[in-house]
């Protein structure tokens, strides 16, 4: 299976850990839904006539986050283009989207690492908006009018990236192994293909090729990963930047950290680094599979990693 070398020591990343990006997701994508059911309730309540209320509810907040299929609509409102992949604001939309994400999210944590998540979540968002504004205004004989196809939201254009993704990456991976050997990834991820176009039938076809175009973005980049092409580095590294501008002590203390592996031995040459503690590397060298994967480290990283294996 890809990316399985690491055997027993893999350490998924746990519920409450800090920056499992995971629960990052799920926590945005839930935060949304009840800031907009919250000012939904309160429109409910200032209103007599429900369907008033909705009108009201949709035109002056919902209207700031989903994304607008008019071209000039969406000119004085580009933000939705990322706020759309967080935003539902019916329950069984929210639940469906994120117990899919759940099931192949911690399933593509566990093979490629914590930091491969976010950036196959965000691709299919961005390519699935990219598309679907694409086909609605270069195909618009295939609808009625551009102004009565409904805005673009939800994370399912995201989560299919993340599950074609993750199938790609291991197909044969078993689910539930202890009954008749577990059923492959495969398998679900057809029962989750048939499910999703399903829901999308009713709606137009501006979605279904978002959803299309998602899943094909999710399984280049594992392509591309298994090249050693990392799609995801231009985000890692703009979000460590970012984070070492407003954390300087960051680095002086990330480095302190690297040094403190090493000590000078006297029986080696002078200023030769030799490991110190086995344990206090090993770990290191878990925490970097758990950030970005098995196969971001070196050679040199793989042989210290197999011979702890036969060590410990």
């Amino acid at each position: 299976m890809a990316f399985r070398e690491v055997g027993e020591t893999r350490r998924t990343p746990l519920l409450g850990q800090d920056n499992n990006a995971l629960i990052l997701l799920i926590a945005i994508n839930g935060l949304v839904f009840i800031l907009l059911n919250f000012l939904r309730i309160i429109y409910a309540l200032s209103y007599d006539n429900s369907a008033l209320s909705e009108g009201f509810f949709q035109s002056q907040i919902l209207d700031w986050f989903q994304l607008p299929t008019i071209a000039e609509k969406l000119a004085n409102r580009p933000w939705t283009i990322v706020t759309a992949m967080f935003t539902h604001y019916k329950v069984w939309h929210l639940v469906g989207n994120m117990l899919w994400l759940w099931g192949f999210g911690f399933i593509l944590q566990d093979l490629a690492g914590n930091s491969k998540l976010i950036p196959v979540y965000l691709y299919g968002g961005f390519i699935g908006v990219f598309f679907f504004l694409l086909s609605i205004h270069l195909f618009p004989f295939l609808y009625n009018q551009i102004s009565t196809i409904p805005p673009f939201l939800g994370a399912g254009a995201a989560v299919m990236s993340v599950a074609v993704a993750t199938t790609t990456l291991a197909p044969d991976y078993r689910l539930l192994p202890n009954i008749n050997g577990g059923i492959p990834l495969w398998v679900l991820t057809l029962i989750f293909v048939a499910f999703d176009f399903a829901s999308v039938a009713s709606s137009n076809g501006g979605v279904g090729v978002a959803h299309l175009s998602a899943a094909a973005i999710g399984y280049l980049f594992i392509k591309q990963l298994q090249k050693g092409n990392d799609w995801s580095k231009w985000m890692i590294d703009l979000v460590n930047w970012v984070d070492d501008l407003f954390n300087p002590e960051k680095k002086s203390k990330l480095q302190n950290k690297k040094q403190a592996l090493y000590y000078e031995s006297e029986a080696t040459t002078p200023y030769k680094k030799v490991p110190n503690v086995t344990q206090q590397k090993l770990d290191a060298i878990l925490d970097k599979i758990n950030q970005h994967g098995y196969p971001m480290l070196t050679d040199e990283e793989k042989a210290f990693l197999n011979r702890a294996k036969d060590e410990l």
